[in-house]
């Protein structure tokens, strides 16, 4: 089977595409128990069509109120990229923004091997590294957000379209108050191009999107979106009409001569208003979840697994504890208390932070891989850790305070950072009194004693 990863339009990651060789036993059981096995996944998973039979262990646990286990016997080793063995892969596609195939194997090199993601697998293979690689991996100038994914050589597109087996397309801008002409070209507009682009794919067995969780209160059902709908129930949700606003705006903006910090702050605001019209928060899921309804829309009957994680954070275990690359999610947060400038947070301190490591998303995509090749059906996980292993603030400012307590941070004078516990506000009430007392009242003392000086 071959696999062709799409990368992430604005780093190297996100579209794969691979072929691989091998055979995978798979056994899946129902179960109510809530004690999982590190090396075992737990899912949940329901289609939109009726099951029967066995499949219905598959598709429709939650209609018994049961949850699914999946445990891989034997795997094909899929995992290669992040973990450093050797698969039955014959070739990954790798769709990487770039002007060239030159520019696109530097990116790839640079950003995505030079990593220290990569050490167990550089450790593994030492100096034979390069020659695996450039007989697995094929670097591809492309972008996401155009036809054909940008792949402009005609010939390497039949070539893809010949021999991929099953497209991986994690490509997205994850910023919540980013750009809507971004947004919307890469979260939806790129949705299309990917499923487009497969249903041109002779022998795809897949096409398996990394979407993102869309939290409901209570019982979350893995039920797909469908064009037009909204969370408020507000009608007239039209995604051509959403492309074109957006053209328009863009246009009259550029016309009137906006500078590009204006046309920037206007794409924004546009963006954050069209989501909070039709009910979602930001600009990020409500792209991302127009994306998911073109892709149903428009599958037909090709195969089609999404998988919605939770704020993916450093690895558990694979390759090794603790990566992540740069800031992001809830590490922000973690490291302004760190650095003793966090003393208070607004929020409910039983809220659930659902929170999931990245190589425990990874080996769920991969699993998801096997039991879904061929089937044609769409399939919904949502992939987190809260009802398992549930994440409270309280709990997270707690660890925080004993981390950073025992490992302070180190200024640059070489001094540590004394942190204390962090003061958590459970509505606005308390937080305008705690802005009151510790901040506008020690302000106004200040700007009287200036006065009388």
């Amino acid at each position: 089977m071959e696999i062709t990863p799409t990368a992430e339009t604005l780093t190297p990651r996100g579209c794969i595409l691979i072929k691989r060789h091998g055979r995978v036993r798979v056994k899946v059981q129902r179960i109510r128990d809530r004690t999982v096995k590190h090396n075992e996944v737990q899912l949940s998973t329901r289609g939109h069509q009726r099951c029967t039979g066995r499949d219905k262990a598959h598709h429709c646990a939650y209609e018994s109120g049961q949850r699914l286990k999946l445990q891989i016997i034997k795997s094909v080793e899929l995992r290669w990229p992040y973990f450093g063995t050797q698969p039955n892969v014959n070739k990954i596609f790798l769709l990487v923004r770039a002007a060239d195939t030159k520019a696109a194997t530097e990116r790839f090199h640079n950003e995505v091997l030079g990593k220290e993601l990569f050490r167990v697998v550089r450790e593994k293979w030492g100096s034979n590294l390069n020659s695996l690689i450039s007989e697995k991996v094929l670097a591809i100038p492309g972008d996401i957000s155009c036809d054909n994914l940008g792949v402009k050589d005609p010939n390497l597109r039949e070539e893809m379209w010949r021999e991929i087996d099953v497209i991986l397309n994690s490509a997205a801008t994850t910023k919540f108050d980013e750009r809507y002409d971004a947004a919307l070209g890469i979260n939806t507009l790129g949705a299309r191009h990917v499923v487009t682009f497969a249903k041109k794919c002779v022998k795809l067995k897949m096409l398996l999107h990394v979407s993102t969780d869309f939290y409901k209160y209570r019982l979350i059902l893995e039920n797909p979106f469908f064009m037009g709908e909204t969370l408020n129930e507000t009608s007239g949700l039209d995604i051509e009409g959403e492309v074109k606003l957006m053209g328009e705006r863009l246009s009259k903006l550029r016309t009137e001569g906006a500078t590009e910090d204006a046309i920037t702050s206007a794409m924004k605001d546009l963006g954050i208003n069209r989501a909070r019209l039709y009910g979602w928060p930001n600009t990020y899921v409500f792209t991302k979840a127009m994306g998911e309804m073109l892709l149903g829309h428009l599958r037909e009957n090709l195969p089609l697994v999404i998988i919605r994680p939770t704020i993916i954070t450093t690895t558990y275990k694979e390759p090794f504890p603790g990566w992540i690359e740069g800031f992001r999610t809830i590490d922000s947060i973690v490291i302004s208390y760190a650095k003793g400038k966090l003393s208070c947070f607004l929020g409910n301190v039983k809220s659930i932070l659902d929170a999931i490591p990245a190589d425990m998303v990874v080996n769920l995509i991969f699993d998801a891989m096997v039991v879904h090749a061929s089937q044609s059906s769409e399939i919904i996980y949502h992939v987190g850790s809260s009802m398992r292993n549930p994440l409270k603030l309280l709990e997270i400012r707690d660890y925080s305070f004993r981390h950073f307590t025992k490992n302070p941070w180190i200024k640059e004078d070489g001094k540590p950072v004394k942190v204390g516990k962090v003061t958590m506000l459970s509505n606005m009430a308390s937080f305008h009194r705690y802005m009151a007392i510790h901040c506008l009242l020690p302000l106004k003392v200040c700007i009287r004693d200036h006065k009388f000086n």
